[in-house]
């Protein structure tokens, strides 16, 4: 089935197809750069695609040799002024927690360089998967700008010491690297890119769409909280899963040697 191109222009197209969302930036002539106008664009698509029910599954890809370079540099520095600053890197948190809030899992396909904003993208992403020519780096230390805003989604993803390598070296790493210490899932020959993550995202679509927005919410909610609390709170989750139709639906499928049919409820 071709893809369905839901919306477009000359920052952000967003395609579907058989329950997956596809997100590609497409503004390479600024390394697609997260401008405010780009950040706008992905939050709008993301609020869009929340609740529809048809979408399981959003693939976050960009066109040129670069997935994201991160803020415009030529924006940030055109009014640098404590409050428009201040609403820069707010909207930029907020668009970021609306890629983990989004109740579908969020792939990050990435096949070029991806640094200081563009690196917090990825990390921020439920998954990732990059070509094994990909880099990734936080080198606003560089530049006297010190990658502050990615650190919370780096640090968040990585060991302590492997994001402070990153964070106070500013030195791009290769993917095999992002892939050892937890940054991406895994590195791909280029060729074999596209194949891997549409291959990982059909594979959640065909899952329960509940129990799979039921997981994503409940991990990131008990990460932060003591083993104690965590456990409490996954306890209820899955007691609570337990009384949906869906959960009733695949376990009477399992036992009984058949394909579930998923109700979403």
């Amino acid at each position: 089935m071709p893809h369905r191109q839901d919306t477009g222009g000359e920052r952000l197209r967003v395609t579907t197809q058989e329950g997956v969302a596809t997100l590609c930036l497409t503004d390479a002539s600024s390394r697609n750069a997260l401008s405010s106008a780009m950040m706008t664009d992905i939050t709008n698509a993301l609020t869009a695609l929340a609740d529809r029910r048809d979408i399981h599954v959003v693939v976050i890809e960009a066109e040129g040799p670069a997935f994201s370079s991160g803020h415009n540099l030529k924006e940030v520095i055109g009014d640098s002024r404590l409050d428009t600053m201040q609403a820069l890197f707010d909207q930029c948190s907020h668009m970021m927690q609306t890629v983990v809030n989004l109740p579908k899992p969020v792939i990050a396909k990435v096949d070029g360089v991806a640094t200081a904003a563009g690196c917090q993208l990825v990390a921020s992403c439920d998954l990732a998967f990059a070509s094994d020519t990909s880099r990734f780096g936080t080198p606003g230390v560089n530049i006297g700008l010190f990658c502050s805003t990615p650190m919370v989604a780096l640090s968040r993803n990585v060991a302590p010491k492997h994001a402070m390598e990153m964070l106070l070296g500013g030195d791009l790493v290769d993917a095999e690297h992002a892939a050892r210490i937890g940054l991406i899932n895994r590195a791909v020959p280029a060729a074999d890119l596209a194949g891997t993550v549409a291959e990982f995202a059909r594979r959640i679509a065909a899952k329960s769409p509940l129990t799979v927005s039921i997981g994503k919410t409940a991990f990131y909610q008990q990460l932060s909280l003591p083993l104690d609390q965590a456990y409490d709170l996954a306890s209820r989750v899955m007691a609570e899963n337990m009384q949906t139709q869906d959960a009733k639906e695949g376990i009477s499928a399992f036992l009984e040697k058949r394909d579930p049919t998923w109700q979403g409820k």
